[in-house]
């Protein structure tokens, strides 16, 4: 096998515990490691920072367990029961709050490792695989939760505890997160110059390209404007070095940073479980609750497609409510009614009920649909069975006895020599 063509792998490094996991792995199985390096220099020239450290983290993890539970060193070696090995260990693994790993976590890696193998081998690459050893139908099926998004209480209890805390940048990264629904990276990533003014009074932010590629301008609400304007006034030294707009004293906040920012302040609140995320599902919530259209809440929140932002319709409380509500005062009125003698009142059943009505018990005929209420009785009963392309077996004699009898109930002596005619053959032809 022959080796991979050096690169720059210093161009690009995660951190420095990424550097120093990927040394130790080369002592063991330098070909594997070089090669999977290689790989993330590759998706540096077309992937997002955040997504290289993604599959940074899963492919180190494979050469972690690929080196401590086979003897594998190349790429190309691996094989199918090396895969099936891999699941099994992976789907053990644990998440968060002691739990296993989510299902859409080992999703996402199956598929990261998936995609690695497929692009060697259409790259040709010395390492790649004969064949790629993980199936579409390995990769779980995606999971699809209701985003976790806080009530309108808990919404007016964070932004009460984000308002009196007395760190600024507490302040300035809560408020902001809450009012304009921007993802943690973006906040991290808004340049010195984010914050512009259209027209006489309007402000806006200037958001980056991030996770979905796009670019885009948000309205700023006066109170994170006058938030904006006393932490440049402040920090305008350490902006204009870092040339980020949240730098202070510190360094330029990152996403952890961000992270513990919001759990403070939410268990300040009263909220367990805070995380950036859940604000920008709240305020899509609020949003669509409060009648805001969806086309305009995916241009705020940087959807690349409706289909993204039809997951917060499906947690309108609001419109959910009303629409059963609605509808619980027909159900009332119904069971209201019910035990009363008489016919219900003329509104309980609607056209839509009086057609469903009448389908539920139509037969299908040779030429259309016979749609005659079950209550009723019909005088062209056994018209189908005096017909001389009508046939019938044995299979059928516990349906014609009970038609026979019934005809015997009801004192129609024709009906019932019509059955014990056809229950004759039907028995001749019984084998």
């Amino acid at each position: 096998m022959s080796a991979a063509p050096a690169v720059a792998v210093e161009a690009w490094f995660p951190t420095n515990a990424s550097n120093r996991e990927w040394a130790h792995l080369s002592a063991q199985a330098p070909q594997l490691v070089a090669t999977m390096r290689r790989y993330l220099v590759q998706l540096t020239t077309f992937l997002s920072p955040r997504s290289v450290e993604v599959a940074d983290t899963t492919l180190r993890q494979l050469a972690r367990w690929l080196t401590t539970a086979t003897d594998i060193t190349l790429v190309a070696r691996i094989e199918r029961h090396h895969v099936e090995d891999y699941k099994v260990w992976l789907a053990g693994q644990p998440g968060q709050k002691g739990k296993l790993l989510a299902k859409n976590t080992q999703r996402h890696r199956l598929r990261t490792i998936r995609i690695f193998l497929e692009r060697l081998i259409e790259w040709e690459w010395p390492d790649a695989p004969g064949r790629n050893p993980i199936l579409h139908g390995d990769i779980p099926h995606r999971t699809e939760p209701i985003p976790k998004f806080l009530t309108d209480q808990q919404a007016a209890a964070f932004l009460a505890a984000a308002r009196a805390h007395p760190v600024a940048r507490y302040r300035l990264v809560a408020q902001v997160l809450a009012r304009t629904g921007l993802r943690a990276s973006e906040l991290c990533d808004l340049a010195a110059d984010s914050v512009t003014r259209i027209g006489s009074d309007s402000y806006w932010l200037r958001v980056p390209v991030g996770k979905l590629r796009n670019d885009r301008m948000i309205p700023l609400h006066a109170e994170v404007v006058d938030l904006f304007a006393d932490w440049t006034a402040t920090n305008a030294e350490y902006i204009r070095a870092s040339r980020r707009l949240l730098a202070d004293d510190h360094v330029p906040i990152d996403r952890r940073t961000v992270h513990r920012i919001i759990a403070r302040i939410g268990a300040i609140a009263g909220i367990d479980d805070m995380h950036p995320h859940r604000l920008r599902h709240t305020l899509a919530t609020q949003a669509i609750n409060r009648g805001m259209r969806l086309e305009a809440i995916a241009a705020l929140l940087g959807h690349r497609s409706l289909e993204m932002t039809l997951v917060y319709a499906k947690i309108t409380d609001r419109v959910v409510a009303d629409e059963y509500a609605s509808v619980c005062e027909q159900i009332d009125a119904l069971y209201a009614t019910a035990n009363t003698p008489g016919a219900l009142p003329a509104e309980i059943e609607t056209a839509a009920m009086t057609r469903l009505g009448q389908e539920s018990h139509a037969r299908m005929l040779g030429n259309g649909m016979c749609t005659r209420p079950v209550e009723l009785d019909c005088r062209m009963e056994t018209i189908c069975e005096t017909c001389a392309y009508f046939d019938t077996g044995p299979e059928f004699v516990p349906v014609l006895l009970r038609q026979r009898d019934h005809a015997r109930t009801n004192r129609q002596p024709d009906r019932a020599k019509l059955y014990d005619n056809l229950i004759t053959r039907a028995e001749k032809t019984s084998p």
